[in-house]
């Protein structure tokens, strides 16, 4: 690992380690973080710096930004999301200029943070293919038990057309879901 790497992470991880929201006794940023890494590293195990900045920083200073300040319902959901990526693509940045990356290292993670080019830029689709493992891996059991078995179904839709048709193979191979989920993940 670059030593501007590893100052990069470092940063990310001591920022989300006062993150005051807690899973298992952990701050929930940090363990995110560190799951995300976990996913990378395991499907993609020859990631660019790039990438495995973009995905350790994924939810970096996510409480900073509460939910709660935005409208109630999809507009507003969908305006905190938006408002969070800009957000971790700032902090993300300043963090990798800060440690001497270049301006395309830089510029690229930023997109990725801010989703741009979902489908069509393979680093974005890296990034999202990994942050939907992560969601079905440690956050869809207990996200599934507060809704709906058709909110849950048009979860699984819009997560399964977010990925790439290699990613929904493994997640077909990987995971144990009943069919009406299955279906969605098939290509």
């Amino acid at each position: 690992m670059t030593d501007r790497k590893t100052a990069v992470l470092d940063a990310i991880d001591a920022a989300n380690a006062i993150d005051p929201n807690l899973e298992d006794g952990r701050p929930e940023a940090l363990l995110y973080g560190e799951r995300m890494t976990a996913e990378l590293d395991r499907l993609f195990p020859d990631a660019p710096d790039v990438l495995a900045i973009a995905a350790r920083g994924q939810h970096v200073e996510r409480w900073k930004l509460a939910r709660s300040e935005y409208p109630e319902g999809r507009a507003g959901y969908l305006a905190w999301r938006k408002a969070q990526g800009v957000h971790h693509a700032e902090v993300v940045m300043r963090m990798m200029q800060e440690a001497g990356y270049e301006a395309d290292d830089v510029d690229a993670a930023g997109r990725m943070l801010r989703k741009e080019g979902i489908k069509r830029d393979p680093m974005v689709q890296s990034l999202e293919d990994v942050i939907c493992f992560v969601f079905l891996k440690w956050y869809f059991a207990p996200f599934a038990k507060k809704y709906s078995t058709e909110k849950i179904q048009r979860i699984v839709e819009k997560t399964a057309r977010k990925m790439s048709p290699e990613a929904r193979d493994r997640v077909l191979a990987e995971f144990d879901l009943p069919e009406d989920l299955a279906a969605a993940f098939r290509t």
